[in-house]
């Protein structure tokens, strides 16, 4: 049956919102565990960012326990990989944030780490940290991630910027730092 409107009504104008973040997916497990990974740990820098890291321990407990709590994750394999892997980069940023954030600043001329969203600079961060400290990931890889991380939880123009970041600091990754597995025959690039 049609439905015919009333020309009298007003027609509404507005867009709808686009939904940021984990909660507009329908189910966990349609990434890769590194890809969830990902997001966990840059959420939880980001929390460190903004609340401070006086107890990195206690505080990276009370955020599993949440995660866990909140209903968002199953608790499966997959989760439990994505825990092992947002810890170790967690991990592997708090060690080396002097180096990572020396070399966003110093590739980002035009905008101090600063001033950069609290969710870019730990985006940035984990890529960073993987780009030189997780030689199995391709450089590429870890690019795209970080793209399309921006894209659930960023603005539309984080990506741009990211991107354009990310491929200046690759440039500065010494020579066969990076096991190339996408180039081996019948080898798959590991997201």
């Amino acid at each position: 049956m049609n439905e015919q409107k009333d020309p009298s009504e007003p027609v509404s104008a507005s867009v709808p919102e686009t939904p940021r973040g984990r909660a507009h997916h329908e189910l966990v497990p349609k990434f890769h565990f590194k890809r969830l990974g990902r997001e966990l740990a840059m959420q939880f820098l980001f929390e460190c960012d903004l609340a401070g890291t006086d107890n990195l321990a206690e505080n990276l407990e009370n955020f599993w326990s949440q995660a866990e709590h909140s209903g968002e994750f199953p608790n499966s394999r997959i989760f439990r990989k994505a825990r092992a892997y947002a810890e170790k980069i967690i991990s592997g940023v708090c060690e080396n944030e002097t180096e990572i954030d020396s070399l966003i600043s110093e590739t980002s001329d035009k905008w101090a780490i600063s001033r950069m969203s609290a969710v870019d600079r730990n985006i940035i961060r984990v890529a960073v940290f993987e780009l030189f400290h997780c030689p199995d990931i391709p450089a590429l890889v870890s690019i795209n991630e970080a793209i399309e991380i921006a894209k659930d939880y960023s603005s539309s123009k984080s990506g741009n910027f990211i991107n354009g970041l990310l491929n200046t600091i690759k440039d500065k990754i010494p020579p066969h730092a990076k096991n190339p597995v996408c180039d081996k025959p019948g080898s798959k690039e590991e997201s």
